[in-house]
């Protein structure tokens, strides 16, 4: 049996559903396979390419040994060599050997980020949902009504097989109105809503590490600390006074500021920091350091101006990865609560209490 895991739009936390799913149905007995077919970050792997992302949640499934290598790429070369003729592949065909999946099997299949993409290779979430016969299972960043006109423009597309929506990333704002009129009004349009999942800090975040590899940052002190998480950002380029009062409003959080503001550094680290990013390469005071280095805060001295520093970490979280052990819980945690896996099997074809043997 296969299931297509598809999305509204890029980052819309659908390898965490696919992989807290996955966890779910293995931990009540159920074999389970993933695949994602269509791939956008390449990983080497044993002289294999993989999806960093899927041969993430491969690993943490059990499952890489029989991880089949990504079908195909849709970069830019890719898409290059597909309009100069130069890659006629069937994808759509060999999809059906790609993907090998026995009887008593639940087979993940991961969709590419948006409906759309994919398209030029025929691996469309529409594409492979018919050439398939797969059922498919949406998860729908839900942050206003436009996720109606979304829906409903993929239901006229996928028909029959919309299993069901996931609305996730819901504003604390906003989820009253999706619990109380946006929730049953897509239930009346035969959408079946599987879980109402809010905005989760936990999920949003992200390691001191990718702040470092991103920005290409010179880390000054507590390397051993790049684990740490940050859930949001502030910037420095106030008054003291000012600046500490705006501070104490935000908890393990990057300040970026400017290397010779040694007062809004030490500021700062006064309040809930995980993570101190200096731009324009301008390195700080020694007691900033030291300060830094007491409360075991990283410091990260960038060459970028703050405008551009900014504009790279705004990128960062609005894609936040699952990676660390920590998400990898909570995902498990948000489905346990939130997810109606009574419906879900039901389309399984069998008793929610029932063992799985």
């Amino acid at each position: 049996m296969n299931l297509i895991i598809g999305s509204n739009e890029s980052s819309s936390g659908k390898s965490a559903i696919v992989l807290g799913l996955g966890l779910h149905l293995q931990e009540r007995g159920f074999t389970v396979g993933y695949a994602k077919p269509v791939g956008t970050a390449a990983r080497v792997i044993d002289g294999r390419t993989f999806d960093e992302d899927s041969y993430f949640i491969s690993r943490k499934l059990g499952l890489t040994s029989s991880m089949p290598s990504t079908l195909v790429f849709s970069d830019k070369s890719a898409v290059r060599l597909r309009l100069l003729g130069q890659d006629a592949a069937d994808y759509c065909t060999q999809l059906e050997d790609y993907l090998v999946c026995e009887p008593d099997k639940l087979c993940l299949i991961e969709a590419a980020g948006t409906p759309q993409e994919g398209a030029i290779f025929g691996l469309s979430l529409p594409q492979m949902a018919q050439r398939l016969e797969a059922d498919v299972l949406l998860v729908c960043r839900c942050h206003d009504d436009s996720v109606l006109d979304q829906l409903l423009a993929l239901q006229a597309q996928i028909g029959r097989r919309l299993l069901g929506v996931v609305l996730n990333d819901i504003p604390e704002s906003y989820y009253p109105e999706v619990s109380e009129t946006l929730a049953p009004f897509i239930e009346k349009l035969g959408i079946e809503v599987l879980a109402m999942i809010p905005t989760d800090t936990v999920l949003r975040s992200i390691s001191v590490g990718e702040l470092a590899e991103a920005l290409s940052a010179d880390v000054l002190c507590c390397r051993d600390r790049l684990d740490m998480m940050v859930e949001s950002f502030d910037i420095g380029a106030m008054n003291v006074n000012s600046a500490l009062r705006y501070f104490r409003k935000s908890a393990n959080k990057a300040v970026i500021t400017g290397g010779d503001r040694t007062d809004i550094q030490l500021a700062a680290l006064e309040t809930s920091t995980n993570c101190l990013i200096l731009t324009g390469q301008l390195p700080p005071l020694e007691m900033t350091l030291a300060r830094a280095g007491e409360l075991e805060v990283p410091v990260l001295l960038v060459s970028h101006d703050t405008l551009n520093t900014v504009g790279i970490v705004e990128r960062l979280f609005g894609q936040a990865r699952l990676r660390e052990p920590e998400k990898v819980r909570r995902v498990q945690q948000l489905l346990t609560y939130h997810f109606d896996f009574e419906r879900f099997y039901t389309w399984l074809g069998c008793d929610w209490d029932a063992p799985v043997s």
